[in-house]
Parts: structure tokens; C-alpha cells; sequence
């Protein structure tokens, strides 16, 4: 299949999944803010991988017990919004990288140096 097709198909699993993670009741899966940030479905469409974000405070174990148990209502719908023969199993994967950013940018902002230190320092190596 070409990439192109795949692509595609990715970015309408995505789009599916996002709406349908929104309108589950699941008190597991409510644990924050959910977000599909990426899909990855193999070449013969029998898999796909969606990677998710929470933002929030979450119980990783109970949110995946959630995600495992919404599985079969999840590809219904997915096999119900579009139209391709093979409907692909779920593989949810927790994406830690908003969190890991998140962290970083709190660290450089508790750094203390300002520009002119920054300056000064600069100067001093140029001068010796």
C-alpha cells in the first residue's frame, strides 16, 4: 500500500479516535486531558499503534485498563466511520513527551542567569 494511503488513513484514525476518547464515560479514562498525538498502522492495515497524551494527573495503570476495556467499543467506531476492509487493532501507548518538556522548561525557568551575566561571562573568555 502506498505511504500516501497510510498517511491518510492515520490522520482519519486520529481525528476518529480523538472524538471518540472525548464521549466515553469510563471515570478510568477521564483522568485529565486525553490527546491522540500520534498513529502509526502497518502496511496491511491488521495494526495501529496510537500513541496518547495526558495532561493532568493520571493513574497510568487504571487509564490503560480503561483504554483496554474501551477497546472493542473504540474499533466499532472506527470501523463504523470509515470505510476500509480491515478494521486495525488498537495498540494504546502513553506518550510522556509533553510531560518531559514540561519539566524541562520548569527547570530552565528556575535557573538563575540573566543576559548580563551571560554577557560577562562571554567577554572574559573573548578577552583571555
Amino acid at each position: 500500500m502506498s505511504s500516501n494511503k497510510i498517511q491518510r488513513i492515520n490522520g482519519d484514525i486520529s481525528r476518529v479516535l480523538s472524538d471518540r476518547l472525548r464521549n466515553i464515560k469510563d471515570p478510568r479514562i477521564q483522568q485529565g486531558m486525553l490527546s491522540v498525538v500520534a498513529v502509526d498502522t502497518t502496511s496491511d492495515l491488521r495494526y495501529c499503534k496510537v500513541h496518547l497524551s495526558v495532561l493532568g494527573d493520571c493513574d497510568e495503570k487504571r487509564l490503560m485498563k480503561g483504554l483496554q476495556s474501551a477497546t472493542g467499543f473504540l474499533r466499532r467506531e472506527l470501523g463504523n466511520a470509515l470505510n476500509i476492509r480491515h478494521t486495525p487493532e488498537l495498540i494504546f501507548k502513553l506518550d510522556k513527551s509533553m510531560e518531559h518538556g514540561a519539566h524541562v522548561s520548569k527547570i530552565l525557568q528556575g535557573l538563575d542567569v540573566t543576559a548580563e551575566e551571560t554577557d560577562h561571562e562571554q567577554h572574559q573568555e573573548i578577552d583571555e
